[in-house]
């Protein structure tokens, strides 16, 4: 699961999990039906066993993906019932091109499995423009767009422009399947009556706006307007619903969506710009986030739980109650570690990590230093796992990703990760 996310225009590429049945709740839902797990950090421990493939010696063949049936579940590219974990940032020599994006396969009851994996590079996955394959291929958001029981990646490209009129869509989707994702990327199709502008139509965010049960795309337009994209998707990447040209407060949409106002609907944050800008929510509705909603005060960004919002300010997290919190950093991710039931939220963004247990209480202490990639369920235990990533891409040696999972604890994780490997896995494929 992860926090609000703006995409790759407005900060370092992340990794991204989905969400569940919209494929962009992706905390929310868990933290308002969390549930319990163990009685302690030690009995958590116990059941995650850790496992470190770090290393030179270390380095595996990939194993075949599972075939799945569909589900769904969060991120679940192979519909077993898994969620799966998305990797942008892979260790690789800095030779220039783009290394590609890492996906980890999950195990039912058991969690990632960095020896069932994907490296998807450009030149096997991407769509060609005028015959031109992407040097940039980087993921953007997850969800079933074609509503087949298996997710689906929205990829971010660099197509060839001229700056004449309207730049081309730089985005594309790869479809999941019972093999995992499967065969070349298709470009999304943004119908002229619903782009606004010659702004690059991209910060792609996935959510049922509409109440349909299927999974729609907002795409940024143009100062003052937003594609909505109503779903399901056909396999050629076009819309089946109507798309609309809809009004905004803002310039730049934010994932992950959330039925904030809890009408049924998903609702998208609209941030003014990147950085530190105001922002407000676009509530959904019958045809689409058009209504505008509550307007929050500048800050690099947003989340929600059951504490409300909270918005990661200078000053600390700014709660909807007034009071602030004395936590830094530059982003935002929420999820239910401990399994309680209520939102937690995490902290980070300049090279530490902070948790927040119930969006209220600082936890005292860091889980160290990194970047968080996602945060979810990974082992089905109802407590939601925290992954970071360490190190930097040109220096495999350095590169680590550790799972740490969630406790029923006071420390929210358990005091040692579940699960250790590197990226510089991918590379070797």
């Amino acid at each position: 699961m992860t926090g609000t996310r703006s995409g790759r225009g407005n900060r370092a590429r992340r990794a991204t999990v989905a969400a569940a049945t919209t494929g962009t709740v992706v905390l929310l839902a868990a933290a308002l039906t969390g549930c319990g797990g163990g009685d302690d950090t030690a009995a958590a421990s116990a059941g995650h066993r850790p496992t470190t493939l770090t290393g030179k010696n270390a380095r595996t063949t990939a194993e075949p993906v599972p075939r799945g049936t569909g589900s769904k579940v969060a991120s679940d590219f192979n519909g077993d019932g898994a969620p799966d974990l998305v990797l942008d940032d892979l260790a690789h020599d800095g030779l220039g091109d783009d290394a590609g994006i890492g996906i980890v396969y999950g195990k039912k009851g058991h969690g990632l499995t960095p020896r069932v994996r994907q490296l998807l590079s450009p030149a096997t996955y991407a769509a060609p423009t005028k015959g031109q394959t992407p040097a940039a291929f980087a993921s953007e958001a997850s969800c079933d767009l074609n509503a087949d029981g298996f997710t689906d990646l929205v990829v971010s490209t660099d197509p060839p422009y001229d700056g004449q009129g309207q730049p081309p869509v730089p985005l594309q989707i790869l479809f999941g399947s019972p093999g995992g994702i499967a065969g070349k990327g298709v470009k999304v199709t943004i119908p002229a009556g619903a782009r606004l502008g010659n702004d690059w139509p991209d910060q792609p965010v996935c959510g049922d706006f509409d109440g349909d049960g299927r999974a729609d795309l907002v795409v940024h337009a143009s100062n003052g307007g937003l594609s909505f994209l109503p779903g399901p998707f056909t396999r050629s990447g076009a819309p089946r619903g109507t798309a609309r040209l809809v009004p905004s407060s803002g310039n730049v949409p934010a994932g992950p969506a959330a039925d904030v106002d809890g009408d049924g609907t998903d609702d998208v944050l609209v941030r003014a710009h990147g950085g530190a800008a105001r922002s407000a929510l676009a509530l959904g509705g019958p045809n689409g986030p058009q209504t505008a909603g509550a307007a929050y005060p500048a800050g690099t960004d947003v989340a929600f739980g059951r504490f409300g919002s909270a918005v990661m300010t200078a000053d600390g997290i700014v709660l909807k109650t007034g009071r602030t919190l004395p936590v830094t950093g530059t982003a935002l991710d929420t999820g239910d570690l401990d399994g309680d039931g209520r939102t937690d939220l995490i902290a980070s963004g300049d090279g530490k990590i902070r948790l927040v247990a119930g969006g209220t209480r600082v936890v005292k202490g860091s889980p160290g230093e990194g970047r968080v990639i996602a945060v979810a369920d990974f082992d089905g235990d109802g407590r939601d796992d925290l992954v970071v990533q360490r190190g930097q891409e040109s220096d495999p040696a350095e590169d680590s990703v550790l799972v740490l999972t969630g406790a029923r604890s006071a420390s929210l994780i358990a005091a040692k990760p579940g699960l250790t490997f590197s990226t510089a896995e991918f590379t070797s494929d």
